[in-house]
């Protein structure tokens, strides 16, 4: 007969004793390690207090639902533990009768939970045990939330929501005692792998400008203009807010039409120009498309007063003027990227009311937002309270610093973007691999006040862009019905920040010809996929019916990159060929080598926003 102590390391697959050892000697050796995180943690700013206070309210209504209907509360407690108690006695038969641990079978439509691919999930009885009931109970409460009747859309949303948050948070993979990889790893290396996760805890506590910022990549990797960002060029244009930058041909003879793109400015505009392979840029720019790229600054306090207005005055306006002195050429196609699509809408629907509907000769929409009646997820932060509590905040420094909204990203996936680093960096105390996308991702931007005030409000919360009139703009009424240029949609199936059916309905809002398509994968990797690496596909359809639904079931599916297909559509638009163009057609227009100065200014490394160019054209 065994000793107690040898039965639960039979159990658990570990040497209690020796784990117990190890782990006192590592509480000795980190103790000074933690007290120096408890001293930096500081208190929650008064965003956190109001989201805490809204989740705090709908979660007082769903209890209140719960209790008005307590006979189906009973038969939901009931369903739970009577699966509970099946799976406890097949445990019991597999702990201590020999029979073999299995998992239930997946459906196929179903991806495989990342969480709990180590095999001993699945092999050792114990830690199946922990799994399958942690799996069954996730699954009761995500059912009991969601079939409460009686609460409202926001409210229900935000239950559901962080309802999930929990559930994710307290998963036994994200424990060292509920995991059996993390164990076993402790064991193995006798408690290296916590300790190098408190240095990594404290390195990212030290880098800000973030409170804690959980390190995704190695941010030491990449260099933007040496490593990312290296398609020749030159800045032939800068004001307080852009840059402008021209590409450099590779091709001798280029499409009379050039191509203008409006990225993101919640992002950085490189993620269409990272390295060499999969670069969007490079790959129009040798498709024979004389290519500018709009890069924004990244404001601070100075910038505070600047409006969304002012983003389209200063941004693609003034860019199109530029464009045209540069070559000589009225109509450009414009390509806009998520927040930046949204300003290619404002912007073709504010020049078409003032008669020069014509400068945008097409216009393409990746995964962009026009239509905000279904926000997706990111709904969750944004009601008439939590936006005064963003507005309060932005005052205080005349801005929203990009930390804020990298971490509310970051929330709409936690599994992937939270969990998966808090383990890899603090429990296994791995240093993060060198990744361009993720890099991009951690290079976070500010918001200036005056303007993300405004999209927040009209955009996000009263969806007053579809509206004709909804909105105006330097004077003039926007009416994105008036548009009536050519429109090609890409948006992606997996998309977490602008739902493809929510940029359906955009496309529908137009009244030119309009194509779309949906991308396989991603907010990013489904729209930075370049067609050597025929990775993703793409499903098209060339009805334009009234329901996302309707279009996807007609939909047709082909295993190429949507690039081809926008090169296919574009043709017709983009002019004869003519002679190659030189940026900025003279040195005196030349102000800087492309990636320009604004793209390298990083929230963690101040030093590096100095830019200065005596040569600019203000």
């Amino acid at each position: 007969m065994t000793d107690n102590k040898t039965s639960l390391s039979d159990l658990f697959g570990f040497d209690m004793n020796e784990l117990s050892d190890i782990l006192v000697e590592v509480n000795e050796k980190s103790r000074k390690l933690v007290q120096t995180f408890v001293e930096q943690q500081g208190q929650p700013g008064r965003i956190d207090q109001v989201e805490a206070a809204s989740v705090g309210k709908s979660f007082q209504e769903l209890a209140s639902k719960l209790m008005a209907d307590p006979n189906k509360l009973f038969d939901s407690q009931m369903s739970y533990w009577t699966d509970y108690w099946g799976l406890v006695q097949k445990s019991s038969l597999q702990l201590f009768g020999g029979m073999p641990a299995e998992n239930p079978e997946e459906k196929p439509e179903e991806k495989p939970d990342k969480r709990f691919r180590h095999e001993a999930w699945r092999a050792n009885p114990m830690f199946n045990f922990i799994k399958e009931s942690y799996l069954l109970t996730s699954k009761a409460i995500r059912t009991a939330v969601q079939d409460i009747q009686g609460l409202d859309d926001k409210t229900r949303q935000k239950i559901e929501f962080y309802t999930g948050q929990y559930l994710d948070a307290i998963a036994p993979s994200n424990f060292l005692g509920t995991n059996p990889e993390l164990l076993q790893l402790t064991v193995e290396s006798r408690g290296e792998n916590l300790l190098n996760g408190l240095k990594n805890l404290l390195e990212d506590l030290d880098r800000g400008p973030c409170q804690l910022q959980i390190q995704m990549t190695d941010m030491d990797a990449f260099e933007v203009g040496k490593d990312l960002a290296v398609t020749p060029g030159k800045v032939v244009y800068q004001n307080d807010l852009i840059e402008l930058i021209q590409y450099a041909p590779a091709t001798a003879e280029v499409h009379k039409r050039s191509l203008m793109i409006i990225p993101p400015w919640i992002n950085k505009y490189y993620i269409l120009d990272l390295r060499e392979q999969n670069s969007m840029v490079r790959w129009m720019v040798e498709q024979g498309y004389t290519v500018f790229m709009i890069s924004w600054a990244n404001p601070d306090a100075a910038l505070k007063d600047i409006g969304f207005e002012d983003y389209m005055l200063e941004g693609p306006v003034t860019a199109l003027k530029e464009i045209e002195r540069a070559t000589g050429q009225r109509e450009v196609n414009v390509i806009g990227y998520c927040m930046g699509g949204t300003l290619l809408a404002s912007v073709t629907a504010y020049l078409t009311a003032r008669g020069e509907g014509d400068r945008i000769h097409s216009g393409t929409y990746m995964a962009s937002l026009i239509d905000f009646s279904d926000p997706g997820d990111i709904g969750v932060f944004l009601d008439e309270e939590q936006i005064t509590a963003f507005e309060d905040k932005m005052s205080e420094q005349g801005y929203l610093d990009g930390c804020a909204m990298s971490n509310s990203f970051s929330m709409l996936r936690a599994n992937d973007l939270v969990w998966a680093y808090v383990i890899n960096n603090y429990l296994k105390g791995a240093t993060p691999v060198p990744f361009d996308i993720l890099f991009w991702n951690s290079d976070a931007t500010n918001m200036p006040a005056k303007m993300h005030s405004f999209y927040l409000r009209n955009m996000y919360l009263h969806d007053r862009l579809r509206e004709p009139g909804g909105i105006t703009l330097d004077n003039v009424p926007i009416d994105i019905g008036t548009i009536k240029s050519p429109a090609y949609f890409i948006s992606t199936r997996e998309d977490h920040i602008a739902l493809w059916q929510a940029t359906y309905k955009g496309a529908l809002l137009h009244k030119g010809d309009v194509r779309f398509v949906l991308g396989a994968a991603g907010h990013v990797a489904g729209i930075v996929n370049p067609p050597p690496r025929k990775k993703y596909g793409h499903w098209t359809n060339d009805q334009l019916p009234d329901t996302a639904s309707k279009w996807l079931e007609d939909a047709e599916f082909h295993q190429s990159s949507w690039w081809l297909n926008w090169v296919e559509w574009n043709a017709p638009y983009a002019g004869e060929k003519v002679p190659a163009r030189k940026p900025g057609g003279s040195a005196a227009d030349q102000l800087d080598d492309a990636p320009g100065c604004y793209v390298t200014n990083r929230l963690d490394r101040p030093e590096s926003g100095v830019c200065y160019m005596p040569n600019a054209l203000l």
